[in-house]
């Protein structure tokens, strides 16, 4: 397809303008639907791996650390996927590497289950990684061009949801298959999960209206899309649709994340996704071993330490209510604020019950924001680059997340007390508030 051409304003029709002023339908809530079930099968996937490592560990007699490059293999294969598959489908569609990436994720979980040695699970994780980073960024930005401003934030943060969702049956599910078919069932699961949904990607799934116009697709291919979602409005004034801004140029690559006046809100942008997943996962992989270390049993630390992601998921739904009334990146820096302060508070804390309110508060401002501010990348970037900001921003944040897995670690090997540890883990929230702050008011692009 060829680059859309300027045209006589009075003769189109902005497209971005146009999907604001239609109401919601239910065409749009199967999009968020699918969407929402690709980001479940992440959820899935992350949380599941932890259940199963003591199968692995077993399996081939390995120390507890020598587990550390299965995880780290996902997370590589997860930031290097991000920044691969984000310009190819500014490229070549959001549908078609959406729909291709989920089918490889698939495809690599369901061979990691027959892997005949630990070095290969390792390198399949990998390859999973790869398909999982490619899916997720790609799964936002279809919903995000689908939905009108008004309601943007909201219908992006259900359908991130996914994520906790996934998780939790992640978990249980894994538990289960673990008893009676170990640890090679729960991939075999989480393989065939992936490989049943492309079927209804292909069926169900279009490509994004916007990427269509801004790629100069036929007329009579952008009405049959237009049509499913503004089925009562009628296309006959010979109006063309445009998206505004366009650029002049063909082809898409990193450098457009910096031009048109976005060199300091993509690098803000950066900042806040690698401080936010650096705290999560430094906080997912590192709360069950401080609280153990603080002598609390088994089933209470992990009791404490999910209301993490439970802390998250309502953060989220209050913030994405919040964003769609108010500055997102006001709300967003003060829900930073909020998980600086709660971290900074557990790390003093001495009773299990304000302790487990901190996790849960820490929960909301950290993990919630998270959701947030990939809602915010978006509605940053235009059309013509939307999935490669949102990948390159997820591939950031990736680097953090490696970092976060690790530093945990570091610390307690130190010899850090926990008031320090947790003082420390709380700077980067603050730092991610003060980017938010330095944004200000995002723009919203076609």
């Amino acid at each position: 397809m060829q680059q859309a051409t300027p045209a006589d304003p009075a003769a189109t029709r902005d497209i971005r303008e146009f999907i604001d002023a239609c109401p919601v339908s239910l065409y749009q809530l199967r999009i968020v639907a699918l969407c929402f079930l690709v980001v479940a099968l992440d959820g899935f996937d992350t949380s599941s791996i932890g259940f199963i490592a003591p199968g692995i560990r077993d399996q081939w007699a390995l120390a507890p650390t020598a587990l550390a490059p299965v995880f780290g293999a996902s997370l590589l294969g997860l930031m290097l996927g991000a920044f691969l598959f984000g310009p190819l489908s500014d490229r070549f569609g959001r549908r078609t590497i959406l729909i291709t990436t989920v089918a490889w994720f698939g495809l690599a979980c369901l061979a990691s289950a027959f892997a005949p040695s630990f070095e290969v699970l390792v390198a399949l994780r990998f390859v999973t990684g790869l398909g999982l980073g490619g899916a997720w960024p790609n799964a936002v930005t279809l919903t995000a061009e689908y939905c009108p401003a008004r309601r943007r934030s909201t219908l992006l943060t259900l359908m991130f949801c996914g994520f906790a969702l996934g998780g939790a049956l992640g978990g249980g599910v894994a538990a289960l298959l673990m008893q009676r078919y170990g640890w090679r069932g729960v991939l075999v699961t989480g393989g065939l999960m992936p490989l049943a949904l492309v079927i209804p990607l292909l069926l169900w799934l279009p490509e994004s209206p916007r990427y269509l116009v801004q790629k100069g697709a036929p007329r009579a291919k952008i009405a049959r899309v237009i049509a499913r979602l503004a089925p009562g409005v009628s296309l006959d004034d010979g109006k063309a649709f445009t998206v505004r801004q366009a650029p002049a140029h063909a082809g898409v690559s990193v450098v457009d994340l910096f031009r048109q006046g976005n060199l300091r809100g993509t690098l803000l942008l950066w900042s806040t996704f690698f401080m936010g997943l650096l705290m999560i996962f430094l906080l997912q992989s590192w709360l069950p071993v401080v609280l153990r270390a603080r002598g609390l049993p088994l089933e209470q630390a992990a009791l404490i330490a999910a209301l993490l992601q439970t802390g998250g998921f309502a953060g989220a739904l209050g913030m994405g209510y919040l964003m769609d009334r108010l500055n997102p990146s006001r709300v967003v820096a003060a829900a930073y604020c909020l998980g600086a302060v709660a971290i900074f508070t557990f790390g003093h804390a001495q009773s299990p019950l304000v302790q487990g309110l901190a996790v849960f508060l820490a929960g909301c401002g950290v993990s919630g924001s998270q959701v947030c501010i990939s809602v915010m990348a978006t509605g940053f970037y235009p059309t013509h680059c939307r999935a490669t900001g949102v990948s390159w921003a997820s591939g950031v944040g990736r680097i953090g997340a490696i970092f976060g897995s690790m530093v945990g670690g570091w610390m307690l090997a130190w010899g850090w007390s926990s008031p320090t540890m947790f003082t420390v883990i709380a700077l980067p929230a603050l730092f991610a508030a003060a980017s938010m702050f330095a944004i200000g008011r995002p723009k919203w692009t076609a």
